[in-house]
């Protein structure tokens, strides 16, 4: 849909800029052609039925000629029918939950954020100049190329908005609603985006990393995502140890908090200017 989206945005620029060139090369030639030091004499006219039809049936044509294509571009940027892949987004201050709803890798969820090791480097007050800066997350959202894949998008606790520039994509997260978008990706590689409503003190934060793989890789990554989570699973009979407990516990922080928190529990400290 972003081709779309470009294709639109250049039609309408092209009209616009014809319009305006058409506009002002008239007025422009008018007032040298006809100006008082040449000696012009003001024309002395009453109405022209055929101009008046002219200036109304030109625009209206113009109009129609844009409104057109760009309900097209719309209602095809809303249909989000037949999909592929369908995934719940869902924005938290200040990281996404991805949970995988339809399609191969139904079942699948986890929690995506920033890279800890660029927290840090911004947090150092000199942070490293490279391309995907703040961009990267620890679980990167994967999908198969070539798939239309959904995205119903909400919210835990305040407004949020999943945006990806690459794709046309940009869909608020609102709390206690659901609202959807989609997009198709044509080439595997690494797309980046960021949370696009301001939600909070770490708004800048909240990073959006969606890796495209090929079909053969995606379902190798399902197959892997899958595995992992039964082997994470626990027994119910499972009678657990104080030392079981600790460990376990260390691990649920590693995985939820210490992005935040940091390792050693003392936290991020205040955002750097």
């Amino acid at each position: 849909i972003a081709a779309d989206q470009m294709w639109l945005h250049n039609f309408m620029l092209i009209i616009c800029l014809v319009i305006f060139v058409a506009v002002f090369g008239v007025m422009f030639y008018s007032i040298f052609k006809h100006r008082k030091s040449k000696g012009a004499v003001s024309a002395n006219f009453h109405e022209s039925v055929a101009v008046e039809i002219a200036w109304t049936v030109v625009p209206f044509l113009i109009v129609i000629g844009m409104a057109l294509p760009a309900t097209k571009v719309v209602v095809a940027m809303k249909d989000t029918t037949n999909a592929d892949l369908t995934i719940k987004a869902t924005g938290y201050q200040w990281k996404w939950g991805y949970d995988y709803l339809k399609g191969e890798g139904e079942g699948i969820g986890f929690l995506a954020t920033l890279d800890t090791a660029q927290r840090e480097s911004s947090n150092s007050g000199r942070p490293e100049q490279v391309d995907n800066y703040l961009l990267k997350v620890d679980n990167p959202l994967v999908v198969p190329v070539d798939k239309k894949v959904r995205i119903i998008t909400t919210a835990n606790d305040v407004i949020h908005a999943w945006m990806i520039p690459a794709f046309g994509v940009k869909q608020d997260a609102i709390p206690g609603f659901v609202r959807d978008t989609w997009f198709k990706a044509e080439k595997v590689g690494d797309y980046y985006g960021q949370c696009a409503e301001l939600c909070g003190k770490e708004h800048a934060y909240m990073p959006i990393h969606v890796k495209v793989v090929s079909a053969q890789d995606y379902t190798a990554w399902v197959d892997a995502k899958k595995k992992e989570a039964a082997a994470k699973a626990d027994d119910p009979s499972k009678v657990w140890e104080q030392a079981a407990l600790i460990a376990r516990g260390e691990q649920v922080y590693a995985n939820n908090c210490a992005v935040c928190h940091k390792p050693d529990g003392k936290g991020a400290g205040p955002i750097k200017a």
